[in-house]
């Protein structure tokens, strides 16, 4: 059913400047803040009472009210205006959609999990509309408020429903923005192997390598589905483990699932003020997270200095760690480390971050995604490579265990050095269930 969105915007205006006159007589009254649920369901009750008085309005001058489902429409529509993410939550309530990208308020592109991309009405009426929404998202999402604005105009977070959002103005011509949806929030390597992303044998040496304490640094291009990897090793771990996870914006997810992982702390980078005060950095995360007692710390991306306090961690104790890393192959994955570590404060050099990588790395595993939607395929995504650390020689030392396969999953094609620590964990080459 079709919206008018005007109206969503001045009903929108009307419940947010009542919610927010609330607000202010709780406080002058001395009384505690709502709760999020509290706040959503005052809302409800706002919006209710907004529609029922514009309808009390159209009958009044001789018009036709909104029937029950235009009006069941206007209220989904205001309430995810206020709370949820506008205009883009048909977009994020379909299962099929994996990506939305926009580049200003109606040059909006969404993927689909079967490799199409195709062109979107647009999300909102101007740009300025489409900066505000964002505002309100940074305002209400992850651990803490993050400004959007031209002092500000970069921007990460996770949204509600578990996808991560990236967005910049005044660094482009227009503001531009990326949702990566969060279609397997709840996976296990059962799944990646039922979808073929694993062939089962892959499947049961990552279990066992998580069992084994194993820790593994998980690679691939953009999109090529690392996230997803992490949160299915992660979901190997035993459920008595106490688990720290350390990321830029909230994403994996792990402490919502307390069936799986009741003991699960959750820490988001913090950025700074409009002062430049107050920041929290990755680095800072990762150390804080060792004085927690952690059976493991599970840093989501590695993108810049964490990553010597990582490895410094990985040396200590902490086996069993995991983490994603952007690369284009298994090998690079080590260049790639040794480039972060150089830029880090320590400036470690070359050969002492290829002895640190060696100490601290027993697996990396490399996931590609091929889009073969132009040949009446799909968009796949596979694990193709797994390599094994060795050692150093200056340069680290590497085997690579499984190797791509004609179809493309990896396939055994080196002996696993630490296989005897594999096998009591359920491992054993070349046996197929």
């Amino acid at each position: 059913m079709a919206i008018d969105h005007t109206l969503v915007k001045r009903f929108r205006q009307e419940v947010g400047d009542r919610l927010a006159h609330q607000r202010r007589l709780d406080q002058a009254s001395g009384v505690s803040p709502m709760s999020g649920e509290d706040e959503r369901q005052f809302a409800r009750a706002l919006i209710a009472q907004v529609l029922e008085e514009y309808a009390r309005g159209e009958i009044g001058v001789g018009r036709t009210p909104p029937t029950a489902e235009e009006e069941e429409a206007l209220a989904a529509g205001i309430h995810a205006a206020l709370f949820g993410v506008g205009r883009l939550q048909p977009l994020l309530d379909d299962p099929d959609v994996e990506n939305i990208d926009i580049n200003g308020c109606d040059r909006v592109f969404v993927g689909y999990a079967d490799g199409q991309e195709l062109s979107h009405e647009p999300v909102a009426e101007s740009d300025d509309e489409l900066v505000e929404l964002i505002q309100i998202l940074a305002a209400y999402s992850g651990l803490s408020s993050r400004p959007f604005d031209t002092a500000n105009p970069q921007l990460d977070l996770r949204l509600p429903d578990g996808s991560r959002l990236s967005a910049v103005m005044d660094v482009t011509v227009r503001p531009a923005v990326s949702i990566r949806r969060a279609r397997l929030g709840k996976v296990f390597v059962s799944d990646l192997v039922g979808n073929g992303s694993l062939t089962p044998e892959l499947g049961r040496f990552l279990s066992a390598a998580v069992a084994a304490r194993k820790n593994i640094m998980i690679a691939g291009s953009t999109n090529a589905g690392k996230t997803t990897m992490l949160r299915a090793l992660a979901n190997e771990i035993p459920s008595t483990e106490r688990l720290i996870t350390v990321e830029r914006a909230l994403e994996l997810g792990l402490d919502q699932f307390t069936e799986l992982h009741p003991n699960v702390i959750a820490f988001e980078q913090r950025l700074p003020n409009a002062e430049g005060q107050g920041e929290i950095t990755m680095a800072e995360l990762v150390r804080r997270s060792l004085r927690m007692n952690p059976s493991r710390v599970i840093v989501g991306e590695v993108l810049g200095d964490e990553i010597v306090t990582m490895l410094n961690a990985m040396t200590q104790g902490n086996d069993g760690s995991l983490s994603t890393i952007h690369a284009n192959s298994s090998m690079e994955v080590f260049n790639r480390i040794a480039t972060y570590a150089l830029q880090a404060n320590e400036r470690l050099p070359i050969e002492a971050s290829h002895m640190l990588i060696a100490g601290a790395i027993d697996f990396v595993v490399f996931i590609e995604k091929h889009n073969d939607y132009a040949q009446g395929g799909t968009l796949r995504r596979f694990v193709s490579s797994v390599r094994e650390v060795t050692g150093c020689d200056g340069r680290v030392l590497s085997s690579e265990v499984f190797q791509p396969s004609p179809e493309g999953p990896g396939v055994p094609r080196a002996p696993i050095s630490c296989l005897d620590e594999l096998v009591p964990h359920g491992y054993v080459p070349g046996r197929w269930a």
